[in-house]
């Protein structure tokens, strides 16, 4: 009985000291499952949730009213293996920092990418990000705005079909990506950098 009670406790300190160390990191990049797949590759990404985030609307949907807000992932990470500053080394080149009417295919408000920080470390770190992706690119102008976190609304209910779309929809997924134009411009623009 002892042995039990100690294994138990000890189980329940080990999952406290896990939860304890994993962060959260919001970013939109356009289409979120293809987001969703790129994180969920890099090392040290524990968990990605699809959602919307950025506008003032409760409750956003897919199907239904989701104006003002970005089509967004939540991305939970451990730091010991993932700094947030590889999280947003990896974030720029899965991006078009250039287009201001959406992503790839995707055109319209909810498709722009943005870096949603949850306080000033993290402002500090993806300003100095922009500024060097800007400085990579003379003469371009990066539009990816770095903005306040808000309430992120995961997509839920009739339309959690969305979270791990290209896991459970492999072949739609990819044909959808490769009609989207999404890799053939990541490479375009970051050359051996793009990270699919």
């Amino acid at each position: 009985m002892k042995y039990k009670l100690l294994t138990a406790l000890l189980l329940s300190s080990m999952f406290t000291a896990s939860q304890a160390t994993a962060d959260k990191a919001v970013f939109a990049g356009g289409c979120f499952w293809c987001m969703e797949s790129d994180f969920e590759k890099l090392e040290g990404v524990t968990d990605v949730i699809s959602g919307f985030t950025g506008g003032t609307l409760e409750n956003p949907t897919y199907g239904g009213n989701h104006t003002g807000h970005y089509e967004a992932i939540e991305i939970t990470y451990d730091p010991s293996k993932v700094t947030y500053q590889g999280l947003l080394d990896h974030y720029w080149v899965n991006i078009d920092p250039f287009d201001d009417r959406g992503q790839f295919c995707d055109k319209g408000f909810s498709y722009l990418s943005a870096i949603f920080v949850g306080n000033e470390a993290e402002r500090e770190m993806a300003e100095a990000s922009k500024k060097k992706v800007t400085g990579q690119f003379l003469g371009q102008k990066v539009v990816t705005p770095i903005l306040t976190s808000s309430t992120f609304y995961p997509i839920k209910g009739d339309e959690s079909y969305h979270q791990d779309y290209y896991k459970n929809n492999p072949v739609r997924y990819k044909l959808y990506r490769w009609n989207c134009g999404r890799d053939q411009r990541l490479k375009e623009i970051w050359g051996d950098k793009a990270k699919h």
